[in-house]
């Protein structure tokens, strides 16, 4: 009996990248949000606005992305908005810890692995350090607008 071959990891993966580039969620500049930061990379030419509203009990309301650059670098951009969304401030610089560290360290611990979720399809990125800064450029800028974000009483 002749079967098809089955798809390999990697090409699913792939795809939701594909597809988070292709129809990038939260793409949108909030006037008037609580947080703002600029990632650029001047090397590849990566440069996103990234917006957040912040409420004061630290809960993150909304996020939007603007700006343009290559797959990898939208598609992050695309899955961390949604996934820090209607989070807490805490909870969101704790994935971003996770992140930064899952992409960046090798190896890396069971509970970075864990802490990042889905996120674990950035893991072929590495194998082109390169493009590293593509993924986590994003993500710094979370940690610059995170900065400045009061911590509730």
């Amino acid at each position: 009996m002749n079967s098809a071959p089955e798809p390999k990891l990697g090409h699913l993966y792939q795809e939701v990248i594909l597809d988070h580039n292709r129809r990038p969620r939260n793409f949108k500049e909030i006037p008037g949000a609580t947080q703002y930061s600029h990632g650029k990379n001047p090397l590849c030419g990566d440069d996103y606005h990234l917006y957040l509203v912040t409420s004061p009990q630290g809960k993150i309301q909304d996020v939007g992305f603007q700006g343009a650059g290559c797959a990898i670098s939208k598609s992050s951009a695309s899955m961390m908005t949604s996934l820090i969304k209607d989070k807490s401030v805490s909870e969101a610089a704790r994935l971003k810890d996770y992140f930064l560290d899952f992409m960046t360290k090798d190896p890396v611990t069971s509970e970075v692995k864990t802490g990042v979720g889905k996120l674990t399809l950035f893991e072929g990125v590495k194998e082109f350090p390169v493009r590293v800064k593509c993924a986590t450029l994003i993500w710094h800028a979370l940690q610059d607008a995170l900065k400045d974000v009061k911590s509730p009483v």
